[in-house]
């Protein structure tokens, strides 16, 4: 009869399984946290450009700043995109019964020639209070008699007369 050896030890030899578990989901894991953490530096620096794309056209966007930090000139010069152009003070707009745009040019001749503005290029709210010159897109609207997406705007040095 041969006698038979159970092995009873508590302890078991992982030092196979530990190689397999470094290399099988350590490993990976390190690296995704490193590719993280590299993307997240990476954005924080390249937020802090100042140089603007138009995400239609994929112009550079042009901005010079004055003294009072409203832009005198920002947008695209790309007159085959925003042919349209008006002059006039730039509003918020408050008008509930227009609620198509963000802001309102206000226009010599009434509130028949205000036209009613978004921009997917630019951030109007540098303008309000402003005399501007804008060119843009007109688009179909529901209540306002004029909707434009701007493109461009050039801060004036006066308003047009009627203003």
């Amino acid at each position: 009869m041969e006698e038979q050896t159970i092995d009873s030890s508590p302890v078991k030899d992982f030092s196979e399984s530990e190689g397999s578990f470094l290399k099988s989901v350590l490993a990976p894991a390190l690296m995704i946290v490193a590719l993280i953490l590299g993307g997240g530096v990476t954005g924080f620096f390249l937020s802090g450009q100042t140089q603007l794309t138009d995400s239609v056209t994929g112009t550079k966007i042009n901005s010079q700043e004055t003294k009072g930090g409203v832009p005198k000139e920002a947008g695209v010069n790309n007159p085959s995109v925003y042919k349209d152009q008006a002059q006039g003070r730039l509003e918020e707009n408050v008008n509930k019964d227009i609620p198509e745009g963000s802001h309102r040019l206000i226009r010599p001749g009434g509130e028949d020639q205000t036209a009613y503005l978004t921009s997917s290029v630019l951030d109007l709210n540098l303008f309000v209070g402003e005399c501007i010159e804008i060119w843009g897109e007109t688009h179909a609207a529901q209540k306002a008699g004029w909707l434009m997406d701007v493109g461009r705007v050039k801060l004036l040095d006066s308003c047009p007369e009627g203003l």
